[in-house]
């Protein structure tokens, strides 16, 4: 689901860019991609959580794709010369990823899979792209921060089907994930970094 001008607004904003650095900083700490990795970021934005994988991760592939054709506009607008040398963008869909099986290393979600109507199918095309071992690394939201009152009058998101953190964990491990580390606040937020077994 393509976001709103309100979501785009608040993802797309410097206060943003200091979280996911933040949030990068953490999953250093939890795993290590290596040099030769090649990486995916889902729902890329306008580029900027890109941006900071290849600076602080230097992979030796960076793949960032968006279902939004303005947003990959907006970050091609947006990259420095050097980045778009170095950072493949492309318009794609979660739920049917243009890569071969087992073809990455590592994927990011910032912030996409309550985003997907059908969030379980995402779960299992991110767990085909990608190698035995290789990471899938997410930032989520749970519905009582994205379906309360105010929230639901501004921005755009399925109703029906969404998870909080024991769907989350069914789902992943449903998909041949293993639960490496997250930090979790109850009925809000999780970050979390998972292996494909």
């Amino acid at each position: 689901m393509k976001l709103n001008q309100a979501e785009r607004l608040l993802v797309n904003n410097p206060v943003r860019v200091m979280i996911q650095r933040l949030m990068v900083r953490w999953l250093g700490k939890t795993v290590s991609p290596g040099p030769g990795a090649r990486l995916l970021e889902v729902g890329c934005g306008r580029g900027a959580g890109a941006a900071l994988l290849l600076e602080k991760i230097q992979p030796a592939a960076l793949h960032a794709l968006d279902l939004d054709r303005r947003m990959i506009r907006q970050a091609q607008a947006s990259l420095q010369p050097e980045q778009q040398r170095r950072i493949f963008l492309s318009v794609a869909d979660v739920l049917h990823l243009p890569y071969r099986d087992g073809a990455l290393d590592g994927v990011f979600g910032f912030g996409v899979l309550h985003h997907l109507p059908d969030w379980r199918g995402g779960l299992a095309e991110i767990a085909r792209v990608l190698k035995p071992g290789g990471f899938y690394f997410l930032e989520e939201y749970y519905p009582s921060l994205y379906q309360n009152f105010l929230t639901r009058h501004l921005f755009r998101h399925p109703e029906t089907d969404r998870f909080e953190g024991g769907d989350l964990r069914r789902g992943l491990k449903d998909a041949g994930f293993s639960l490496v580390d997250c930090l979790e606040q109850r009925q809000s937020v999780i970050l979390a970094v998972v292996v494909k077994d």
